[in-house]
């Protein structure tokens, strides 16, 4: 009965459903992994945000590449604004998803250094190639609180660096703004926390999301019944194709049981009509329906006979 499955559909059903099973394990675990990043990032951030702020000279130094384990740690910073230095960052969208700039300055530090600070978002101008109006930053020494970020590369971000108008940029990246600067420039940078803008200032970009887990942990328990799936819908699948081999075998068996009983039927009604045709009147059978009047007026003259011949009568009334 299972001789179908080594037929080629269900050979090539088969392979299919077994290469299917290893696949959705391994986007199972994928998404899995992702849930506890997910996690991981959400408690990082969390720890950061809440550490007390430490100097940033602490943190990192030009040319340092800014670790995982201090994305986002709060650091101070003291020192001048360089205005000549700032420039616009394109293509960076606020919390409401419009597009427009993050505005990039320099904050001199007493020892010469300067680490860079994203001070915010300011809309797109009327023209993209020209430069927009930035507010200008706070005036003599501030002491600025903000999340420490990595270098953006285009490895990492996947921005593609080119040629842009005078004082326009794609990516924050402390090497590249350390020769334009001609200074030292420490790696990474800060986006802004405190002081808080006044008006007409950049929108501050504000803290990430760290909050939220995704839909990671449910897409790895829909895959992983998708994978229980593949092997019980090719049981059901096989036994459906049984039942329903059977089903014909039997309706086979069943026809091929009833043909003798109807070849029977059809040879024993002959003999059944043929007595009936035999009573039906023939040439042969005429003459002997018209004797039948002389038999009976014979029995009539054989009765009548026999009371002439002398043979005792019933009493006659007359002797009454």
């Amino acid at each position: 009965m299972y001789r179908f499955l080594l037929t080629r559909q269900w050979v090539i059903l088969t392979l299919v459903g077994l290469a299917l099973v290893p696949t959705m394990i391994e986007l199972g675990f994928w998404q899995y992994h992702r849930h506890e990043r997910r996690v991981e990032q959400n408690a990082l951030i969390e720890r950061n945000l809440r550490a007390k702020p430490v100097p940033v000279a602490e943190l990192t130094s030009p040319g340092h590449t800014v670790p995982r384990s201090d994305y986002w740690r709060r650091a101070t910073a003291t020192g001048v604004f360089d205005t000549r230095g700032e420039v616009v960052v394109r293509l960076r969208t606020n919390a409401d998803e419009r597009v427009g700039f993050h505005v990039l300055t320099p904050l001199v530090q007493a020892d010469g250094r300067a680490v860079l600070v994203n001070r915010g978002w300011i809309p797109s101008s009327a023209d993209p190639r020209a430069y927009p109006p930035v507010p200008p930053p706070p005036k003599g020494e501030v002491t600025v609180v903000g999340q420490l970020k990595a270098d953006e590369t285009t490895g990492t971000s996947g921005i593609k660096d080119r040629a842009l108008p005078d004082r326009q940029v794609m990516l924050i990246n402390s090497g590249q703004r350390s020769k334009a600067l001609g200074r030292p420039v420490l790696g990474g940078y800060l986006e802004l926390a405190e002081p808080r803008p006044v008006s007409k200032q950049p929108e501050l970009i504000g803290e990430p999301d760290h909050d939220s887990i995704g839909a990671h942990m449910a897409y790895a328990v829909q895959w992983w019944l998708f994978t229980a799936g593949v092997p019980i819908g090719w049981v059901i699948l096989v036994r459906r194709e049984l039942r329903d081999r059977r089903a014909a075998r039997d309706a086979e068996a069943t026809a091929a049981a009833s043909e003798p009983t109807v070849s029977g039927q059809s040879e024993s009604e002959p003999s059944a009509s043929g007595p009936a045709e035999d009573s039906r009147p023939t040439k042969e059978s005429g003459p002997t329906k018209e004797s039948g009047p002389a038999e009976e007026s014979g029995e009539s003259e054989g009765s009548g006979g026999s009371g002439a011949s002398g043979e005792p009568a019933d009493p006659a009334p007359a002797n009454a």
